[in-house]
Order: C-alpha cells, then structure tokens, then sequence
C-alpha cells in the first residue's frame, strides 16, 4: 500500500482533502491539505449527480494542493446510507457478511439487491438459540456509493476504501486520543447531523439525521430577504448568544426549550430569533436521539458530549447543548493525534480544522 493516503471529504460546496502519511502509526503525519469550490447542484447531501463536474474539481484540487499520492478514501454518511442494531449467529465475520442480503432485507427501505452491506462487531453474548455477535448493521444505496467512486475514477484515482463519515469522525476526536467512557460525537455537517455513542473508544449507536448547519443558512436567508452568502456571516455572528448590557446584565434573552447562552455586542433580534428557531428543530432531534439511546441501554449512559463540524462554530451551541443535555460538552480537536508536516501552514490548518476533520478521519482509517 502507497506510503501516504487521502482522505476526500465530498461537500455540497467544496472538496476538501487531508493527505497523511503513516496514518497506521501512532502519530502519522498530514502532508498536505487543501479545498476547491464545487459548482451548485453537482453535490446534494453528500452525493455526488454530476461525476463529471467533480471529477474536474477534484483534478484542480490535486494541482493546487499539491497531492502526491492518488490512493484516496471516500466517505458516506448521507440519508442513503443506513446504521442499524444488529445481532446474528455467532460465526466468523466473512461468513456474517455473506449471510447479511438473507437476514436483513426487512430492515432496508430499498432492495437488498441496491444495497452494499457490511457488519461492524461490537460484542458477543449467549442467548437461548446459542452464541450470538451484537454489532451494526451499515447499508447504503449502491448508486451512491458507485457515483461517488465513479467521480474519483475519472479523475485518475484509486479508491482503496470508502468509510462511514460518522466513524471517521468518531475515530480521530474519540478513539485514537483515548477518551474512556460513554461518549456522544454529534458532527454538525451542512446538510447532516450525525451522532455517535462509542463506549471505551468502540461505536455502539449511530443515527444520522437530514438537518444542518446550511438549513439556518437558508432561513436566515428566507427571513431577511437577503443572498445566502451574508446570512451565512450573520449566523456566524449572531449564533446563539444573547446581547448585554454595558453593565454585563441581559438586555435580551434567545431561549428556547431550556437553552440560553450568554453573550454580548450589538443586539440582532430578527436574526437570532430565526437560529433559536432552527436550532430549536435541530437539537430537540438530537436530544431524542440520545433519550432513545438512553432508553435502550439504561445501564451506559452517556457521560460526556464531544462536538465537531462546521456547525459546532456556531457561537454559544456548546453551552446550548450543555443546558439541553445535562452533560459535559467538549469541542472536539481533530489534530491531537498527529503531527504536522513543517512545508505545510500549520497555523491556517489550525485555525481551519473545523472544516477538515472529516478528511482527516477517513485517511486516518487506513492503515499504511
């Protein structure tokens, strides 16, 4: 296997790549890192509909990064692809994956026949039909997955792997740094919002939900009659603070189901009222996530609350979701783990990991 690997983060907006080299090591090392714009409509949630159009984005990414290698990883984590409990027969893991298109058809919305299936194994236990493996069932709709490959083949890559985003997230803020316990990784996408409960590191439960950091966008943009561009800079500003006085006291509360954040600065009301609304949608349907989690498995309960994605900058969302959970919450830091190449900028990579975490997740899936 090549020496170094990319992994390609595929955005409704941008491509967005992270080459690492030994990313099997303890501390592999990012190489190079880069984004290019995408053309509207050539994207949708993740999926590629017009391989063409990517496939030359992705070749002008490769000349303006600098991208040596041309072995890549690709990820999945929109509403195509599926994350369900699953428990078989106790046998060899080759052996529950040829068995899968025969034990789960009643658990997909599309045939089996359309679907690319795999296993991943959590636990073993004993039940009255005899040894049993407990893990996750992951389905994606296979023209998906096949244009998304077809784009990187056209532009003279060779994808050795494609992973499940939520995963790759939960694996370089969760696993790799060694964070104990029940962890909840909720990653704020732009179109998506995934959440993953690991125990000691290990992923128990995922569940992708179809809203992000791009729906505020677009009601902002809706409900002050402006382009998308600016109220995208108004939703970074605003956020979910709440302006003060002079003197430090609340001149203005945006409250909504138990959450507040305090801040301060001009007053923007129109504006943060439409967030409080949308992030009100957004976090009650994580909030039911983790409540169903916590009903399902009552004797692990999540401890602590590991942000990531874009929409996790979104001003005053860490003390937001503190309040609605109860729980610690942590911004997670997707460069703990590595070390950073000295030809690179280290420092707008700093700055800017936020937005590369997911392609620095999915290189760091494959080991050298």
């Amino acid at each position: 296997m090549a020496q170094s690997v990319v992994g390609i983060d595929i955005g409704t907006a941008h491509l967005r790549a992270v080459e690492v080299r030994n990313p099997g090591k303890t501390r592999p090392t990012v190489l190079r890192y880069h984004e290019v714009p995408l053309p509207t409509g050539a994207v949708s949630g993740g999926e590629v509909l017009e391989p063409h159009t990517v496939a030359a984005a992705l070749k002008a990414l490769w000349s303006s990064g600098g991208f040596r290698s041309r072995q890549v990883v690709l990820g999945m984590g929109s509403q195509r692809v599926l994350a369900r409990d699953l428990s078989v027969p106790k046998m060899s893991l080759a052996r529950i994956r040829q068995s899968l298109p025969f034990e789960v058809q009643d658990l997909l919305p599309v045939p089996v026949a359309d679907a690319l299936l795999d296993f991943y194994p959590i636990s073993e236990s004993t039940t009255e039909h005899g040894p049993t493996v407990n893990g996750l069932l992951i389905a994606a709709v296979k023209a998906a997955v096949v244009a998304n490959v077809s784009a990187a083949r056209l532009a003279g890559l060779t994808t050795i792997d494609v992973d499940l985003i939520p995963f790759a997230v939960s694996r370089l803020l969760v696993t790799r740094p060694g964070i104990d316990g029940v962890v909840a990784v909720i990653d704020l996408g732009a179109t998506t919002t995934s959440v993953v409960i690991t125990r000691q590191g290990v992923p128990q439960f995922v569940r992708i939900i179809p809203t992000g950091g791009d729906d505020v966008t677009q009601a902002l943009a809706a409900g002050l009659k402006t382009d998308a561009a600016t109220a995208d800079l108004r939703k970074r500003r605003v956020g979910l603070l709440a302006a003060t006085t002079a003197d430090g006291t609340p001149r203005h509360e945006v409250s909504f189901d138990g959450i507040l954040a305090g801040g301060s600065g001009p007053i923007d009301t129109a504006g943060a009222h439409i967030i409080a609304e949308v992030m009100n949608d957004q976090l009650g349907s994580v909030v039911n996530t983790l409540s169903y989690y916590a009903s399902t498995r009552p004797s692990d309960p999540v401890t602590a609350i590991v942000l990531s994605g874009g929409g996790a900058q979104l001003p005053g969302l860490p003390e937001a979701v503190s309040k609605l959970t109860r729980l610690g919450v942590t911004t997670g830091d997707p460069l703990s783990t590595v070390g950073l190449a000295s030809a690179i900028d280290a420092e707008g990579l700093r700055l800017g990991s936020a937005a590369y975490t997911v392609a620095l997740g999915l290189a760091l899936g494959r080991a050298a």
